[in-house]
């Protein structure tokens, strides 16, 4: 497989893509797969794309050679009345990312991941936050990326990065 991807902004016409993306993010364990309409009809990942775009919505999306879409990294602002995973506060977007399994360990999700925090800086965020699950390898990029665990919940991290 070629290792050569491109990355361009999200637009409105990929929720579809971004909802494949958080069936991968939710099925990141090997064999943990969970069908796509459980995962599209649960509340918790739904969040993260009803109404995709929206105003204070950004994101990213990777492209592989034949412009065929790979993995995405997105952003939203949820409210304390409906928060996410990695909710920490108001005013401080909560990122999701997902990577088609054959392409991760690429260098696509980190590729995505500073596209994403460098477009949530220069529209003046001090803050970033993500939920990562205990045992999952992304935790590792996301630590390498300048993210930190700020809260432990049951099986989960909420991890967040300072972006000034």
């Amino acid at each position: 497989m070629p290792a050569t991807f491109t990355v361009r902004p999200a637009t409105a016409a990929d929720g579809a893509f971004l909802a494949d993306m958080v069936v991968e993010a939710a099925n990141w364990r090997q064999g943990g797969a969970r069908p796509r309409h459980d995962v599209m009809t649960d509340d918790e990942h739904r969040r993260y794309l009803a109404g995709w775009m929206r105003p204070g919505d950004a994101g990213f999306v990777a492209l592989d050679g034949n412009g065929e879409p790979i993995g995405a990294a997105w952003y939203r602002m949820l409210p304390r009345s409906d928060p996410g995973y990695g909710y920490v506060g108001t005013g401080v977007p909560e990122l999701i990312i997902g990577v088609r399994p054959i392409w991760r360990a690429h260098g696509v999700g980190r590729m995505l991941l500073q596209r994403l925090c460098e477009h949530a800086r220069a529209e003046g965020f001090a803050r970033i936050s993500l939920s990562v699950e205990r045992g999952n390898f992304a935790a590792t990029l996301y630590r390498s990326e300048g993210f930190a665990v700020t809260q432990s919940g049951i099986g989960r991290d909420t991890m967040v990065k300072r972006l000034r």
